[in-house]
């Protein structure tokens, strides 16, 4: 028996809005959540800007590296939360009674003009991520057995 939810959060790159909710999800939960994110085709390295509008709210992506969803497929898993559409549409199948969740998100990354522009970008969906998970966990139960 563990009393921790185990979420996935997946993207395309893993570098900025999975990365930024499993922050938020290390923060928010309580200690109740083990988070996890991973990429579908995951960049280099996480995106400077997603560690420098996470550390604004006291959350520290420094020493996060980008992750293959490929490595998660045989873990237990109780929630797969997609943050984008192109994740959604190539997320494997996960054995056993995952559930999946998908909200889509703007790539803060792809968003061009100068640096003003681009961290009002990354702060957009940094609390746009945080509103959704402050949901989430409200709603989520507060613990899964193992099988």
């Amino acid at each position: 028996m563990t009393d921790k939810l185990r979420v996935l959060v997946l993207c395309t790159g893993n570098s900025a809005r999975s990365q930024m909710a499993e922050g938020w999800l290390r923060q928010l939960g309580g200690g109740r959540v083990e988070a996890f994110s991973a990429g579908t085709h995951p960049a280099p390295a996480v995106n400077p800007l997603a560690v420098r509008v996470m550390g604004e709210v006291g959350i520290d992506l420094a020493g996060q590296r980008p992750k293959s969803v490929e490595g998660f497929l045989g873990r237990p898993l109780d929630y797969v939360i997609t943050v984008c559409d192109d994740a959604a549409e190539a997320c494997p199948v996960f054995p056993g009674p995952v559930q999946r969740i998908h909200w889509s998100f703007q790539d803060p990354a792809k968003v061009e003009g100068g640096e003003d522009a681009r961290l009002a970008a990354f702060r957009q969906v940094r609390d746009g991520l945080r509103d959704r998970l402050e949901g989430f966990l409200s709603g989520a139960p507060a613990g899964k057995a193992d099988t």
